[in-house]
């Protein structure tokens, strides 16, 4: 009687280690179906910096990319939002776990993330918006920048020619090499407009340390208001809405960035200094889906490539004057007649060839 009771156990015990088998082994393979699925249609995802998808900026423009792409080429597209520079592996550990064929960092501050993850899976194609790795990018990275110089140099030539006041301001994000080719683009369009006009317009300059906060934008934007700024030019995200509350409130002019920021406050943002991040996107995503992502390298736009610019509303505000006086300035950037600087460096190289 033992030994029946003993050989049923032991049947019973087998058939159990088989079931859990066999369902482990339907699991993996349903896993594995799932994965041959969505590579039928190119995916591609993106993680945010901390100013968020709907940052009414770069992220913003990013995910317009993104949806045009799947849109016009039939990619399935997605984003993980980042709240904190924390959220930025694991975000891209999700993004990698939904089979994305491509996986977009935007921001630079998700530089160091991104290489970590593309070192760690060198299978996995990666690219980046505003960050260069230079000659050290791995070979499945596409690093994407911008001459947002050029867009910024257009921009504070507008400022120092409309302005009444001889004071205009720049309010930047986090300083950074990306920040820096805004600042002084902007700086260098404004002497370039005092050598013109001899207003010598000054420009107040400060940082939020901070691409999220914009009661803090808000705040720089008043207090230079108030210091007799009629013109403020903001690169810093998020930040920036509060710099364009702070126009519409005081009274007084505001330059946007990254997109057509206008409809913020159609009465208040006279332009924008475009940087088409989501033209950058799409091309990059259809080279994708043509088999012709070639990693280990840094993509360039810049005005040749009708990727950065002044923003279209910009007729609304400006005198047409001194947009014809633009539309000049753009070709003498192109033919390589106006050098843009984007550093303090080059700011002040560029100063000399003004005297």
């Amino acid at each position: 009687m033992f030994k029946r009771v003993t050989s049923l156990l032991l049947i019973m015990t087998l058939v159990l280690t088989l079931g859990v088998g066999c369902s482990t082994s339907g699991k993996k393979q349903e896993n594995k179906k799932q994965g041959a699925k969505n590579k039928g249609q190119v995916r591609v995802g993106m993680v945010t910096d901390v100013g968020g998808v709907n940052d009414q900026s770069f992220n913003q423009s990013a995910w317009e990319g993104l949806q045009r792409a799947e849109k016009e080429l039939g990619i399935k597209a997605s984003y993980q939002e980042s709240k904190q520079d924390a959220d930025y592996i694991p975000n891209l550990e999700t993004l990698l776990d939904g089979d994305n064929d491509l996986i977009w960092g935007i921001g630079y501050k998700v530089g160091d993330a991104l290489r970590e993850a593309a070192e760690s899976n060198p299978d996995q194609k990666y690219a980046i918006v505003d960050y260069s790795y230079g000659d050290k990018t791995p070979e499945n990275v596409v690093g994407v920048v911008f001459k947002a110089e050029q867009s910024s140099f257009l921009v504070g030539y507008i400022a120092g020619k409309m302005s009444q006041t001889g004071k205009v301001g720049f309010v930047g994000g986090i300083k950074s090499n990306i920040i820096d080719g805004f600042d002084y683009g902007y700086h260098a369009g404004v002497a370039y407009a005092n050598k013109l006009t001899n207003k010598g317009v000054q420009v107040l300059r400060q940082y939020a340390e901070s691409f999220d906060n914009p009661a803090k934008g808000k705040a720089i934007a008043n207090s230079m208001y108030q210091q007799g700024a009629d013109i403020v030019f903001h690169a810093a995200g998020g930040v920036g809405d509060g710099v364009i509350e702070s126009a519409k409130e005081q009274g007084k002019y505001a330059i946007g960035v990254d997109r057509d920021q206008n409809y913020l406050a159609p009465d208040n943002v006279i332009t924008s200094a475009m940087k088409r991040v989501d033209v950058g996107i799409y091309d990059l995503v259809k080279a994708l889906k043509e088999g012709k992502f070639e990693g280990g390298k840094t993509i360039v736009y810049g005005l040749e490539h009708n990727a950065v610019d002044i923003a279209p509303t910009s007729n609304k505000h400006v005198p047409k004057e001194i947009l014809d006086e633009v539309e000049k300035l753009k070709k003498d950037i192109v033919d390589g007649k106006i050098n843009v600087p984007n550093d303090e460096k080059t700011y002040k190289d560029y100063l000399n060839t003004l005297k």
